[in-house]
């Protein structure tokens, strides 16, 4: 189903963009059609925090809660979810930071399929200039606030 990876190099470190991306709780603030985020839960394992997210994301007429378990590894600086109650069949998502000189690389993935088909169709329809919107939000939140 739908499946977008992005690739870009940013003039901020890897920690700036991972603690960007780790800061869950103020996605309604930045991101697009992002309505709530609610932590539910916040654990470790191993080397890696844990944390089941409550995320509301609202587009056009569809408003869903959607739950996800969120894993965040500070030493590889990953960050890793996927779908645990809520309106998708599955959801998966990976980012990846690393340094570069002048910056960093920063890899997104993300698939996934929503259970009803017509909220599939709608997003179908304009999936990838929506996800090109989500990190063009992300990389205008790491302007304002690393800039």
């Amino acid at each position: 189903m739908p499946k977008h990876s992005e690739t870009r190099k940013m003039p901020y470190t890897a920690e700036q963009m991972y603690d960007l991306v780790a800061d869950m709780a103020r996605y309604p603030e930045f991101l697009p059609w992002m309505a709530a985020a609610r932590i539910r839960s916040w654990g470790r394992q191993g080397e890696c925090d844990v944390a089941d997210v409550d995320l509301v994301i609202a587009f056009k007429v569809f408003r869903e809660r959607f739950g996800s378990r969120v894993v965040l590894c500070p030493g590889k600086r990953t960050i890793d979810s996927e779908f645990l109650d809520g309106p998708f069949r599955y959801l998966h998502s990976h980012w990846a930071f690393r340094d570069v000189e002048g910056g960093c690389i920063v890899e997104y993935d993300v698939d996934f399929e929503f259970r009803n088909a017509i909220l599939q169709k709608v997003i179908g329809v304009v999936f990838n200039e929506a996800m090109q919107r989500v990190v063009r939000a992300f990389e205008q939140r790491a302007h304002e606030l690393y800039g």
